[in-house]
């Protein structure tokens, strides 16, 4: 089992601009400490095999969320058909209701935009401190500090 680069906690996901496995309180630490870092796209990694998923995100904090690699989930797919089959002889009627039941809550999710797109897209927020107001001249264009900071 991949254990987290700062810790020994199971690793969650992976930073490919840092290299490093992280488990949840890790990457908030590390990613929480300034905008640039929270720009990076973490790969997570399958809640059984630690194998990297199809799922990204960035952030200052991701929301630990569980995650499946393919080969998982065809494994879990298959596994609950069968024992679905196997419990009752007119389990086809019943399942079809309930992967009915599951494709009304898949259009539902639909309709709030992608899941795989809701991790490209985040909103980072800015953050609750201000930056020093005489970090950049550039930062500063346009406003009236900048006569008092430059003297003119």
């Amino acid at each position: 089992m991949k254990k987290c680069e700062l810790c020994d906690s199971p690793a969650r996901m992976y930073c490919e601009s840092d290299q490093a496995s992280l488990c949840w309180d890790c990457d908030g630490k590390v990613h929480g400490a300034n905008f640039l870092v929270a720009k990076h796209t973490r790969t997570l990694l399958c809640h059984e095999c630690q194998s990297p998923t199809p799922w990204t995100g960035s952030g200052s904090r991701l929301a630990p969320t569980i995650s499946l690699c393919e080969g998982c989930a065809a494994t879990n797919d298959s596994t609950s058909r069968d024992r679905d089959g196997d419990s009752e002889d007119g389990g086809s009627g019943d399942s079809d209701e309930d992967e009915n039941e599951d494709g009304d809550d898949d259009d539902e999710d639909d309709g709030g935009g992608g899941d795989g797109d809701d991790g490209e897209n985040q909103v980072v927020p800015w953050s609750s401190t201000a930056p020093p107001e005489n970090t950049t001249a550039s930062g500063l264009m346009g406003c009236s500090k900048v006569r008092s900071f430059w003297g003119s």
